[in-house]
C-alpha cells in the first residue's frame, strides 16, 4: 500500500484523512491496516513514533462505521499510562469526526464522574489503562461482553508496569471470539507468552528494530562530573536552537531540576508521577504549543509523549533499562525529521553506556566538554544540590 486512497474507506474517514493531510501510510501502517480490514488478528513490533495509533484506528473506525450504532462498548484498546490514552483518544477524535462514534477514557489520576458519563452515555470504544478499568469491572461499573476488538498498545510497557494479572482480568471479560490488535516496541519473552495466550493466527509484522529508529537521530554523549550536570545543561540551552526535553531519574530530581532552571528564567514546566492529571495535561499542552521550551520528565513519560518537532532530548540521567534509551531519544527525530540526543556520562557510567551500546546496536559520539562558567551563586550551588539528590534515586511510579 503506497497510498491511503488505496483503501476502500467511507467517505467521511477519507474526508477526515484528507483533512489532516494523512495520504502517505508509514511501514508499520502499510503493513497492519490491510489484513486488520480484513478481520485478522495482528502482532506488530515497531517502535514509538512509527504511526502506530492510525495502524490501528483506521481498520477499527472502518469497522465500526459498516455496522448500526450501539450504546454499548464495542472496542476496547488498552495501554501502560493516563499521557497516551488522553492523546489516542484525541487521534482517534480527529479520524472519527463527524461519524457519531462516542469514546471514553478510563484512566487513573482523574475524576470518575465525567470517565463514568461518557460510559453510560454509550462509548462504543474505551481507551483503557488496565488498572482502572480493573476498577470499574470489579464495581460493575462497566460491561465488556460486547468488545469485540481489544488493542493492546505498548504491549511490553505494560507488562514492565506490573500488569499482567489486570490483563489476565479484561481477557476473561471480552468475547472469546474477537479480533486482537497487539503493537509492542519490544517481543521479550513476557510478551510473546500474551501472544500465544490471547490472539489467534496472527500476521506478525515487525518494523523498525532499535539501531534503525536510532540512525535517525545524532547521539551525543559528554563526560561529566555529576556536579556539573547543571552548568552542561544551561550551557546547551544557550548554545543549541528548539525545544528540549530532559530526562531525570527520580519524582524529586525533577522537580529541583524544574525550579533551579525556572530561576534561570527558562520556561520549564515538569511531568512525572507525582503531579495531578490536570498538571500533566498542562504541562504537556504548553510544551506543545511552545509555551515552554524545556519539559523536564522521568521514564513515565518516556512512551507518553508524542510531540513533533521535539529538537532536543536529553538524558540528564542514564535510564535503569537500555530500551529506555531508545523510548527516550524516540521522542525527536520523528516525522522523517532528523533529532539530536544529549546524554551526561559521568566516569562511572562508562561501562554502563558501552553495554547499552552493545545491546541495541548504536553508537555514542562524544564530544569534548566545553568550558563551563561558573558564577559565584546559584549555578554552583543548584550543582551540588542535584549531585546530592540523584545519588539517591527512588523509583518512579505513574
Amino acid at each position: 500500500m503506497q497510498s491511503f486512497s488505496e483503501l476502500n474507506l467511507c467517505s467521511a474517514l477519507r474526508k477526515n484523512l484528507d483533512k489532516h493531510e494523512f495520504v502517505t501510510p508509514t511501514p508499520v501502517q502499510a503493513q497492519a491496516i490491510p489484513p486488520l480490514m480484513e478481520g485478522r488478528d495482528v502482532v506488530a513490533t515497531a517502535q514509538t513514533g512509527t504511526g502506530k495509533t492510525l495502524a490501528f484506528s483506521i481498520p477499527l473506525i472502518e469497522a465500526l462505521a459498516a455496522v448500526p450504532r450501539k450504546k454499548a462498548v464495542r472496542a476496547l484498546i488498552l495501554t501502560p499510562t493516563r499521557e497516551l490514552a488522553i492523546q489516542i483518544d484525541a487521534a482517534f477524535r480527529q479520524l472519527a469526526h463527524g461519524m457519531h462514534i462516542r469514546t471514553a477514557v478510563v484512566v487513573g489520576g482523574m475524576g470518575e464522574g465525567h470517565q463514568l458519563r461518557d460510559i453510560k452515555a454509550g462509548a462504543e470504544v474505551v481507551i483503557a489503562t488496565p488498572g482502572r478499568l480493573c476498577d470499574y469491572l470489579d464495581r460493575r461499573l462497566i460491561d465488556l461482553s460486547g468488545a469485540t476488538t481489544v488493542v493492546l498498545d505498548e504491549a511490553d510497557r505494560m507488562l514492565d508496569m506490573g500488569f499482567l494479572p489486570s490483563l489476565r482480568i479484561i481477557f476473561d471479560e471480552v468475547p472469546a471470539k474477537r479480533q486482537t490488535m497487539l503493537f509492542s516496541a519490544t517481543m521479550e519473552p513476557s510478551v510473546a507468552g500474551l501472544v500465544a495466550s490471547y490472539v489467534h493466527d496472527p500476521v506478525r509484522i515487525a518494523v523498525e528494530a532499535c539501531a534503525e529508529t536510532a540512525s535517525k537521530i545524532d547521539l551525543f554523549g559528554y563526560e561529566v562530573a555529576q556536579g556539573s550536570k547543571f552548568d552542561l545543561l544551561e550551557y546547551l540551552l544557550k548554545h543549541e536552537k528548539g525545544s528540549f526535553l530532559v530526562f531525570v531519574a527520580t519524582k524529586e530530581g525533577a522537580e529541583r531540576l524544574t525550579k533551579f532552571l525556572q530561576r534561570g528564567r527558562h520556561k520549564v514546566a515538569a511531568i512525572h508521577g507525582d503531579r495531578s492529571q490536570s498538571q500533566r495535561n498542562a504541562s504537556l499542552q504548553g510544551f506543545k504549543d511552545g509555551v515552554y521550551r524545556v519539559l523536564v520528565a522521568t521514564d513515565v513519560a518516556a512512551r507518553g509523549i508524542h510531540v513533533d518537532n521535539i529538537a532536543h532530548v536529553v538524558n540528564y540521567d542514564l535510564p535503569q533499562e537500555p530500551e529506555n534509551f531508545i523510548h527516550r531519544v524516540g521522542r525527536t527525530g520523528r516525522a522523517g525529521a532528523r533529532g539530536a540526543s544529549w546524554t551526561f556520562v559521568t566516569p562511572i557510567e562508562r561501562a554502563t553506556v558501552r553495554s547499552y551500546e552493545r545491546t541495541l546496536g548504536i553508537q555514542m559520539h562524544y564530544r569534548k566538554l566545553p568550558s563551563l562558567p561558573r558564577p559565584i551563586g546559584l549555578v554552583t550551588d543548584v550543582s551540588a544540590f542535584l549531585a546530592s539528590m540523584n545519588s539517591k534515586p527512588t523509583e518512579d511510579q505513574s
